[in-house]
């Protein structure tokens, strides 16, 4: 591989041979049960299309009691190791921004669960929505010095800010396993990546808290500032430009923000007259999932990605597709990858639409009734209720122990 480097700039004087790395396997869960905006709205006496045209929202997966970021995260990862050698395994990484305990990651329960190799790291990261993106890049670094490992990232979230609050209809729970590995049936990752961060309080949460503080409209202007500055820095080392990209997926706190957020790309690229149906193409199909899950924070983009590759009527091999990743505090990174030839044959598509499908619609009380309900912290023995999950359920707590079960 050779570069010439000009001005902290490459340009590119021979193709590029890496060993490919990248997304194996994608898995997903979320709640069996949901509300519509429309009933939220008909509470807050709104015009329900504040939610469905305003933000672009239009249901938001509500999480029962005995369902939380483990068992999210377990049934999404089960689903993505059905045809993997899960031995390969030594690494598995926990994405959130909802933990369970200030100590003990919450990957180790679900590495307990799956039955994973006890020859195996587990750590759980924390950047606000961005960390997932981080773990997929260390386990991209992490394959290439081990080209026969897989590594298993975890993101799963639950977006909660509070009855009546006004970010409550951006709301959503569910998980995303990727199984990254030397064999990406899904995605190839570009080795070049994008970054900006910077100290700003547009959305966080202290440990005294278990609803996040947004400043929503700050928020929204340092996203598209991370993007800027992201998009700068990946094109300087690329050498790619806006055109070389047939689809683009985004951070989605709520599904208009993709919107804002390639309009504003497209004008930094020197793309301001492009035709508004175009700049929609690039992005509508990444959308559809989130519309109907809300705010899976750390999980968001990926559902974004498996959301475009699912749901593309034309064949996306070998398109390659821009990713921007986005976590509030901030720190925002650009980078991409190309679809792998054959790769909808590695998707579930049908399980997936089955799962979203077959969602239980709840009434505002039954909302309002999960959300308030509070797991007791003084060290009793309880039962939590138990409701539909998936395989797997948080079945009690003892001694200030949380206790896990399978389902089926």
């Amino acid at each position: 591989m050779l570069k010439t480097k000009q001005k902290d700039k490459y340009i590119h004087t021979e193709k590029e041979n890496y060993m490919q790395v990248g997304i194996e396997s994608i898995g997903f869960y979320t709640s069996r049960y949901f509300i519509d905006l429309k009933t939220l709205a008909k509470e807050r006496g709104e015009d329900y299309n504040k939610y469905y045209t305003g933000i672009g929202q239009e249901k938001m997966a509500v999480p029962p009691p005995d369902e939380d970021i483990v068992t999210m995260a377990a049934n999404a990862a089960h689903e993505a190791l059905q045809n993997a050698e899960v031995n390969a395994i030594d690494m598995v990484m926990f994405a959130t921004e909802s933990g369970i305990d200030q100590s003990k990651a919450a990957g180790i329960y679900v590495h307990s669960l799956l039955e994973l190799p006890q020859t195996c790291r587990v750590v759980e990261l924390k950047q606000a929505c961005y960390s997932a993106t981080a773990a997929l890049q260390m386990a991209y670094g992490h394959i290439h010095l081990h080209p026969e490992s897989k590594v298993l990232v975890l993101a799963s979230d639950i977006a909660r800010y509070g009855l009546g609050a006004a970010g409550e209809p951006t709301q959503g729970a569910g998980a995303i396993a990727l199984l990254v590995s030397a064999s990406p049936k899904l995605l190839a990752l570009d080795a070049h990546a994008g970054f900006y961060t910077d100290d700003v309080m547009d959305f966080w949460r202290p440990n005294y808290r278990d609803e996040a503080l947004v400043d929503g409209k700050y928020s929204v202007r340092i996203y598209l500032k991370a993007l800027a500055g992201a998009w700068e820095h990946y094109q300087g080392k690329s050498g790619l430009k806006f055109e070389d990209f047939q689809h683009f997926c985004y951070h989605l706190p709520f599904t208009r923000m993709a919107e804002k957020a390639h309009k504003q790309l497209a004008k930094i690229t020197g793309h301001r007259d492009m035709d508004e149906n175009v700049l929609a193409e690039h992005i509508r199909d990444s959308l559809i999932y989130n519309r109907i899950t809300g705010n899976l924070y750390a999980a968001s983009l990926y559902l974004g990605l498996l959301s475009l590759l699912e749901n593309s009527e034309k064949d996306l091999s070998g398109q390659r597709l821009g990713l921007f990743s986005y976590g509030s505090g901030c720190v925002g990174e650009f980078f991409s990858g190309v679809v792998q030839n054959g790769y909808r044959s590695y998707l579930m598509k049908d399980e997936h639409l089955k799962v979203l499908n077959s969602r239980i619609e709840l009434s505002y009380p039954e909302y309002a009734k999960f959300y308030s309900y509070t797991i007791p912290t003084d060290g009793g023995t309880y039962l939590l209720p138990k409701n539909e999950t998936g395989l797997f359920r948080f079945a009690a707590l003892e001694n200030h122990k949380r206790i896990y079960e399978r389902v089926q």
